[in-house]
C-alpha cells in the first residue's frame, strides 16, 4: 500500500490573481511534497496592482470546512493566513483549540506587498489573543510593528519586536527582514531563548506579490515533514529566496513569485 503523504492545512483568504492566499499555499504544499487542504476565510477580487473587493465567509461555514477536512484527511502542520474578523479570529482559534498536537504557522496577514492594510484595528487585539496558539508567528516589519506597538525599522529594533511578540505566547517568532533595507534580506528567528538570524542576498524584482503566505506555508510544509523548527524555517527561507530569483513578470503590478521553478524552464535571476 502507498504510504499516505504528510498533509498541510492553510486556513486563508482566497486571491483571484492566484500570487498570494491558499493560491500560493497550496501550490507551496505541492512543490515541497505536501498534500494540502484549504479552509477558506474570504474571497478577495484582486490583481498584481490592487485589491479591489473582499468578501468574507461566514465563520459557520468557516467552521464547516475545518471540521470536514480534519474528520477525514486531518492535518500534519496548520498554517493561517488572511484571518479578517474579530468573528473569523475567534471561530479559527476555537476549532484550533481542539487539535493542540497540531502544530500551526501564524502569518498574521494585516499588510499586503503592495502596502494595502487587510485587518480591521477592531481585529488586531483579536489577533494578538489568538498568538498563544502559534508554534511560531511570521510577521513582517510592519506587521511586528502592530502587533508589538514598537517601531520596527532596524534588526536591533526586529529583535525587541520578537521580544514583545514572543511574550503574547507563541512558542517562536521570525520577523521577516524584507522591508529593513540592505544588501541581504535578514530574518530574525527567536525561540524564547536565543536569536537565529536567517540572511539571503535581496533579489531585486517586483514578483514580490505572496512572499508571506509562501514563506508561512514552507514552513508549515516543513513542520508536516516533522522538521525540527530551525530547519523547517531555514528550508523556507531558501525556497521563498530560489521562487524569487526564478520569478517571472505578470501583470503590472507586483507579480507573483514562481513557485514551481523547479519544472518550469525559467532563467534564473544573476
Amino acid at each position: 500500500m502507498q504510504k499516505r503523504p504528510p498533509r498541510a492545512m492553510t486556513i486563508a483568504g482566497s486571491d483571484s490573481g492566484a500570487g498570494a492566499g491558499i493560491q500560493a499555499d497550496l501550490k507551496t504544499f505541492a512543490a515541497l511534497g505536501v498534500y494540502g487542504t484549504s479552509v477558506l476565510t474570504a474571497v478577495t477580487a484582486q490583481n498584481t496592482r490592487a485589491v479591489t473587493r473582499v468578501l468574507e465567509l461566514p465563520p459557520d461555514l468557516i467552521a464547516a470546512q475545518f471540521d470536514a477536512v480534519m474528520a477525514d484527511i486531518g492535518a500534519n502542520a496548520i498554517k493561517t493566513g488572511m484571518l479578517s474578523s474579530a468573528a473569523i479570529i475567534e471561530v479559527v482559534g476555537a476549532k484550533l483549540r481542539k487539535h493542540p498536537g497540531v502544530p500551526v504557522v501564524m502569518d498574521p496577514v494585516m499588510v499586503a506587498t503592495s502596502g494595502e492594510r487587510l485587518l480591521p484595528p477592531e481585529a488586531v487585539q483579536a489577533l494578538r489573543g489568538l498568538l498563544s496558539l502559534a508554534t511560531v508567528v511570521t510577521p513582517n516589519a510592519p506587521e511586528a510593528a502592530a502587533l508589538s506597538g514598537r517601531r520596527v525599522g532596524s534588526l536591533e529594533e526586529a529583535r525587541e519586536a520578537a521580544r514583545a511578540i514572543h511574550a503574547l505566547g507563541p512558542k517562536a517568532v521570525v520577523v521577516k527582514g524584507g522591508h529593513l533595507g540592505g544588501a541581504q534580506s535578514i530574518d530574525l528567528l527567536y525561540d524564547g531563548v536565543e536569536f537565529v538570524e536567517l540572511a539571503a542576498d535581496r533579489v531585486e524584482t517586483r514578483s514580490t506579490h505572496g512572499t508571506g503566505c509562501t514563506f508561512a506555508s514552507a514552513i508549515a510544509a516543513g513542520l508536516a515533514q516533522e522538521l525540527e523548527l530551525r530547519l523547517a524555517v531555514a528550508q523556507a527561507k531558501r525556497y521563498v529566496t530560489d521562487t524569487l530569483r526564478h520569478a517571472f513578470t505578470l501583470g503590472g503590478g507586483h507579480g507573483p513569485l514562481n513557485h514551481f521553478y523547479r519544472w518550469w524552464e525559467t532563467p534564473a535571476r544573476p
